[in-house]
């Protein structure tokens, strides 16, 4: 998905044993500029990312609604359990729809 978008970082190990937790890491470089600004700056053009979703094999297992108050360049940490071999996909969207998406696989031994 070509759309002028920061391309994300993940942080998420090769390879797991069969029931182990892995720890995902995401970072997505945005300046998330809410357009709000006090009376001695000039205004800003709104450019929030509203949505991050993260699928396991086709499924959703995390996603998150990005509002006013997430920080700039969004980073997001969580666990997963697996039981076998895994294909991870992220994808980010924001206000204007624009979408940018990354892949991950982790190998279950």
């Amino acid at each position: 998905m070509s759309s002028g978008l920061a391309q994300p970082r993940i942080r998420i190990p090769r390879s797991a044993r069969a029931g182990e937790a892995i720890e995902i890491r995401t970072l997505m470089e945005h300046p998330m500029e809410s357009g709000i600004r006090g009376a001695n700056h000039a205004a800003v053009p709104r450019n929030m990312l509203s949505r991050m979703v993260v699928r396991m094999n086709g499924e959703t297992i995390f996603a998150a609604d990005l509002r006013n108050g997430t920080a700039a360049n969004p980073y997001h940490v969580f666990f997963v359990r697996l039981q076998r071999s895994a294909e991870f996909e992220f994808v980010w969207t924001d206000e204007a729809g624009r979408s940018v998406r990354a892949t991950a696989r982790v190998a279950v031994s």
